[in-house]
């Protein structure tokens, strides 16, 4: 199990557009789950883990956004409406545990934000932080890491030309990762 963080990205680094909008939201490349790479990335995915705050805003979508993939929230509370199969802990060590028990040998689809992505990196959960950036110049939003160390160190694995002018680019995180309290290296 690795578990994976896939961004989009303006080339001046945010994740947000001004507005507050995913990344991927502004490029009139994108296709909503069609383009970017994003189904070659799902593919090998059997969970999804985040933040509440990426999370809420699903419950209100027609279309539950991740219909083939454990569920898994960070959260202080179970959000209202929640699904009796999505897992929700407020402690980030407890809620990787679940994670671990439950998986079956897929990756792990880390989904959120600056604040989620370096909670699970400072855990020394996160393997790989894949970006796509975009052709696009926000000028503002929310930038991609504010909460991450700038000494965390990240080793370049491979990157490809996408549709519009996107770029994927992806980084292993395991050099800098440090194991989590009380698990043994095999778990990572």
């Amino acid at each position: 199990m690795k578990i994976r963080a896939r961004m989009s990205m303006s080339a001046d680094g945010y994740v947000t557009t001004p507005t507050g909008w995913p990344a991927l939201t502004a490029d009139p490349a994108f296709v909503s789950g069609e383009s970017h790479g994003i189904q070659e990335f799902l593919a090998g995915c059997e969970a999804a883990l985040m933040g509440r705050t990426t999370f809420e805003p699903a419950l209100a979508n027609s279309r539950w956004p991740w219909p083939s993939l454990d569920v898994f929230v960070l959260a202080s509370h179970r959000p209202a409406a929640t699904p009796d199969h999505v897992v929700t802990d407020g402690d980030p060590v407890r809620l990787l545990e679940r994670l671990r028990a439950a998986n079956r040998g897929g990756d792990v689809h880390l989904v959120g934000g600056p604040r989620t992505i370096g909670t699970f990196h400072a855990l020394g959960a996160l393997d790989t932080l894949e970006l796509v950036v975009l052709p696009l110049l926000f000028g503002g939003g929310t930038h991609l890491t504010p909460a991450l160390d700038p000494a965390a160190g990240l080793t370049f694995r491979r990157q490809r030309a996408l549709p519009g002018g996107a770029v994927e680019i992806v980084y292993s995180c395991e050099g800098s990762r440090s194991p989590l309290p009380g698990a043994p290296s095999s778990q990572r």
